[in-house]
Parts: C-alpha cells; structure tokens; sequence
C-alpha cells in the first residue's frame, strides 16, 4: 500500500492483535471481552476506511484489492472466533446433566445393593462420571480451567510485527 495509508494500516493492526489478544485472556460475556471486542470493532471499521481510501486511489492496482481480500478474511475469521469463544452450554443442559448422573448412580447404588455387591463398582461408576462431568464443564469455559484454549498463534504473530517490515512500500506518486 502507498504511504501513509501503509503505515497508519499497519500500526492499526498492530492495535487489533493487542485487542485479540485481550480478548483470548478474558473470561467470555464479561466487560472486559466486551471491551476487547469493542476496540477491535473499531479498529476493523478503521482498517476498511484506510482499505477504502486505498482503493479509491488506485482501483487498477493489484496491492490494495488483496490487501481488501486480506482484511475481510481477517474479519470473518475474527467473527468466527468470537462467537466460539462466546459459545457455551446453557445452564439448564449442564444441570440436567449433573441431576441424571446423581440419579443413574442412585440406582445404580441401589442395584447392587439388593444384589449384595460391594461399594467399590459405585465408586468407580461414580468417578467416571464425575471426569465426565468435569471435562464438559471444563470445555466451556476456554479461559479458564485445565483445557484452555491457546493464544499462541496471536502471540507470535504480535512478536513478528515488532520485527521490520519485510519490504519498504511504495512512495506516493
């Protein structure tokens, strides 16, 4: 991209990783995700005004109708990582849950109580259910818990742009 446009693009994506980044290390439907949503709301409005600007000044280049491509990606898939991140299992559904493995062991329990079998069976019945449960509970909550969804690729990808740039851009005519 022609300079300015370059530059102010790419400190405005420097901002949006900072803001993703935010947003992969705060806990799901909190202020502070909305927040980091909301920064990264307005830097992508931003980031297509500069995109706009761009194209409007060189319709016939190549450069700013992939760097356009490019962008709405990076904002369909910044969309799409969003809603997972906000995707949970409903309460009811995780009660439900925990209320028919209490049952299934109740019975279980009272089973092999007339047959006269020994506690060891609900013991371990009642273990397997209770890591079930806890896996579930664990994957729907990405930021927090044993399972954790990694921010590594931003991560690194926030290291690369302290590097610098790979090519100079082209001067303004």
């Amino acid at each position: 991209l022609p300079e300015p446009i370059r530059t102010r693009s790419l400190e405005r994506l420097v901002r949006y990783t900072d803001a993703s980044i935010r947003l992969s290390r705060s806990v799901p439907t909190t202020a502070e995700a909305d927040r980091a949503i909301a920064d990264g709301d307005a830097l992508q409005r931003e980031l297509w005004g500069l995109a706009g600007q761009a194209l409007a000044d060189a319709p016939e280049a190549s450069a700013p109708r992939l760097y356009v491509e490019t962008l709405n990606e990076m904002i369909d898939m910044e969309t799409v990582r969003v809603a997972a991140l906000n995707n949970r299992v409903p309460g009811p559904v995780l009660v439900l849950e925990v209320t028919f493995a209490a049952v299934a062991l109740g019975m279980l329990a009272f089973y092999l109580a007339l047959l006269g079998r020994g506690v060891l069976p609900v013991l371990l019945a009642a273990a397997l259910i209770c890591s079930l449960l806890f896996v579930t509970f664990d994957l729907d909550r990405p930021t927090r818990g044993l399972i954790r969804v990694p921010d590594t690729p931003l991560t690194n990808l926030r290291a690369s742009m302290t590097l610098p740039p790979a090519a100079t851009g082209p001067k303004s005519p």
